[in-house]
């Protein structure tokens, strides 16, 4: 079907995170500045180099039915959880076709994991070792397929349209949304349930990533751990939970009477071909998706006021961010409020970009920037306004725009950009 270019808008959010089981507590904690991560316990993180972690604030056990959670992995888990927030914020009361509002032949679902059921994987081989072959759960391969959380979405809401599952890292839940943009623009979808979940807290990739060299090994002060552009930073910390948006054409939205958030103007994307885990220290990659973004949506960069911003508190990354921003912004990078949530909520990987949607979202209905804690020295390099400590009001009047940045290893690089209405 040819493109139709209908303007698309946000109905509904949803999030589990380290802050919160909801969208609202997790707002809230953004705002008061509060940090997720904790040290780790248990007698299999103890010989670890990093023993710190952002664990989900509410356990999915605590919400779901034991008979649905145990036949999902943690990573689906969080996205029904976020899906069932979203859907119901949205205004919708059942699934598509129950709901009369919308047809399932016209609803999608993209939801997202850069790593997928790997706990269910690395579980179920224990129990293969140690239990033998009749104990391992027949539930294991739908659990442990990426594409699992966006399946038991569609499941739930009744998804007809598409059932989608992009991976690239952690830019996979940004890229997720921005595919169901696309969904709705193109008149495949009047309304898709979009966003990204990770749940990876597990020894294996943990000491992966840790061994890498890529994680805060600042275990004695977990709080202070990710520290966004701050001098002393040394690393991501881990995250994990989910968050999820409902996206509608305009006038689907219009024709049921939804309250809408903000408008998503589109996305920019491009790739490194520098080097499968390093960032490129020019920032040249990022620069051509924020272009890409400018030339796809005609954005004038004049109204950008905020950015949520990737900063996930490595030495590289922040610095090559920023650098990218100011070659294609220029004078225009002064008057945007940057947030790096990631500090509070830690790196969520593939769930990163439906979480740090949600916020972004959130700060443009709100008017409302959130800060980036923990720097308490900004870097010599860092040339940018950083929300620090405090939130930081936005103009209360007018039209005003923000972006919310993933990238992720392989070069992958999402930017979105969303608007008041």
């Amino acid at each position: 079907m040819s493109p139709t270019n209908r303007t698309v808008v946000v109905t509904g959010i949803g999030a589990t995170t380290p802050l919160g089981g909801d969208s609202a507590s997790t707002w809230e904690g953004l705002l008061a500045g509060r940090s997720g991560v904790k040290p780790l316990e248990g007698e299999r993180f103890a010989e670890l180099p990093v023993r710190i972690a952002a664990a989900a604030a509410v356990d999915p056990s605590e919400v779901l039915p034991r008979p649905l959670a145990r036949k999902l992995d943690r990573s689906a888990q969080f996205a029904v959880i976020a899906a069932r927030e979203a859907w119901a914020d949205a205004g919708y009361t059942a699934p598509a076709g129950e709901d009369e509002a919308v047809a399932p032949e016209r609803l999608g679902t993209v939801i997202a994991s850069g790593i997928g059921g790997v706990t269910t994987l690395l579980d179920q081989y224990d129990v293969l070792k140690e239990k033998g072959v009749r104990r391992v759960s027949p539930h294991t391969v739908p659990m442990l397929m990426p594409n699992g959380p966006s399946a038991n979405v569609g499941l739930e809401v009744n998804a007809r349209a598409g059932v989608h599952t992009p991976v690239s890292a952690c830019a996979s839940g940004a890229e997720a949304i921005g595919y169901a943009v696309e969904m709705i623009r193109t008149g495949r979808a009047d309304v898709v349930v979009a966003g990204g979940t990770e749940a990876a807290i597990h020894p294996l990739p943990i000491a992966a990533f840790a061994n890498m060299m890529a994680m805060s090994k600042n275990n004695e002060n977990p709080q202070q751990a990710s520290r966004p552009y701050d001098k002393a930073r040394d690393g991501f910390v881990l995250g994990e939970g989910a968050g999820v948006v409902v996206l509608e054409s305009a006038e689907h939205a219009a024709a049921r009477g939804a309250r809408v958030y903000c408008e998503v103007l589109g996305q920019g994307l491009s790739a490194d071909s520098h080097h499968i885990a390093q960032p490129e220290p020019t920032g040249r990659g990022v620069a051509a998706a924020v272009q890409n973004l400018l030339d796809n949506t005609g954005l004038d960069p004049a109204e950008l006021v905020h950015l949520n911003a990737h900063a996930t508190s490595t030495p590289q990354g922040d610095t090559a961010e920023l650098k990218a921003l100011r070659k294609v912004l220029g004078d225009d990078l002064d008057h945007i409020a940057i947030s790096a949530t990631k500090s509070m909520t830690g790196h969520l990987l593939g769930g990163a970009g439906g979480i740090e949607t949600v916020a972004t979202v959130l700060a443009l209905y709100h008017r409302l920037a959130p800060p980036t804690i923990n720097v308490d020295e900004l870097d010599d390099d860092i040339d940018a306004d950083i929300v620090r400590d405090e939130p930081r009001k936005l103009p209360a009047d007018g039209p005003i725009s923000a972006i919310n940045n993933s990238f992720g290893f392989g070069g992958h690089n999402v930017t979105l950009a969303f608007r008041t209405v």
